[in-house]
């Protein structure tokens, strides 16, 4: 091997080791939202309330340094201005990934149990394994077939869908759409072959439109808008106002889950990230068990175990770099 080759095998491994991290650290904060998210419920809440708090808090984070970018990437004074295949995909973005999937997943919730609803949802990464072999009719490595089925068997045991669990068809079908959504979530996210939109631009629009979507259908009676000012408790004992967890929420599991994510997304590729959104189950569990005194059982640790082991597997196939963002070069002049 030539020493650039060694060089560029180098910066593959660490761009690799930093995706990951950074896919790791959105699947905590993505997964820290059910626990934050439960108490705002319990309290009279609805959760297209929560949902719109969520994302349309995050909008109004970003807005100004999203504005702030643009300019400095802009030209003559003017705004950094996306092309119009990009501008359908942050469309699709806020739509699908941030407002689709959540109304999916809570109308799921309503038919079937929350363990059966996030098995379902959580089926996505094989559905990506599928719609890439369609896409490229290229058959996929044996071992990500091997990852997939060890992961899915994980999550059915970290989620204990036996116990208590309930089947109904419409709650079938609204968990699959919650997976159509998340896999709308890496495909989206990743750049593909088009130019990559900055993650900050891709957050902030995507926000916008998921938010826009869930208060105009809050405001044609669609989806129930409801909140309280009541305090919340977690720990078991401590008691907080309400806009505790609402900021965090907004801060946490929604402008760094989102920005983190679509970085990982865009090092990883949409295959291998989606396997590693996974431990998004197990870290919501150990959430749950810490901020709301729920229990873990040793069936569910070893679903863990068997998640993490699906995405060692599938996160050893190799696969080529990707393009970072990067302004226009007339930008570099202002």
């Amino acid at each position: 091997m030539s020493t650039t080759e060694a060089a560029l095998e180098a910066g593959r491994k660490q761009a690799t080791r930093a995706g990951l991290a950074l896919a790791l650290f959105s699947a905590m904060a993505f997964g820290l939202s059910g626990s934050l998210a439960k108490p705002l419920l319990e309290t009279g809440w609805s959760p297209a309330a929560v949902v719109a708090v969520r994302i349309g808090g995050a909008f109004l984070v970003l807005l100004v340094p999203c504005l702030l970018m643009l300019r400095r990437y802009g030209t003559q004074g003017r705004l950094w201005r996306p092309t119009g295949r990009q501008g359908l995909r942050m469309i699709g973005y806020g739509t699908t990934a941030m407002a689709l999937a959540q109304l999916c997943y809570f109308s799921a919730v309503q038919y079937v149990s929350v363990g059966v609803a996030l098995l379902l949802e959580y089926l996505a990464p094989v559905l990506l394994i599928f719609w890439h072999w369609a896409r490229t009719r290229v058959r996929p490595e044996p071992r990500r077939f091997l990852g997939a089925g060890l992961a899915v068997l994980g999550l059915f045991l970290v989620l204990d869908v036996v116990r208590g669990a309930a089947v109904h068809p419409l709650g079938l079908l609204w968990g699959l759409g919650a997976a159509a959504c998340l896999c709308c979530y890496f495909i989206l996210g990743d750049s593909g072959a088009d130019a990559p939109v900055p993650p900050l631009v891709m957050t902030t629009v995507g926000t916008g439109v998921g938010a826009t979507l869930i208060l105009g259908l809050g405001a044609l009676g669609v989806l129930p808008l409801a909140a309280a000012a009541a305090p919340i408790h977690i720990l078991s004992a401590a008691e907080l106002p309400w806009w505790v967890p609402a900021l965090l929420l907004i801060l946490i599991t929604s402008v760094s889950a989102y920005l983190s994510g679509i970085v990982a997304v865009r090092r990883l590729g949409a295959p291998i990230a989606s396997f590693v959104a996974l431990t998004e189950v197990i870290f919501a569990v150990i959430f749950a068990a810490v901020l709301l005194s729920e229990s873990l059982s040793p069936v569910q640790l070893l679903g863990g175990a068997l998640v993490i082991a699906g995405i060692t597997v599938v996160q050893g196939i190799r696969r080529p770099g990707r393009r970072r963002f990067d302004p226009p070069a007339t930008s570099l002049t202002t």
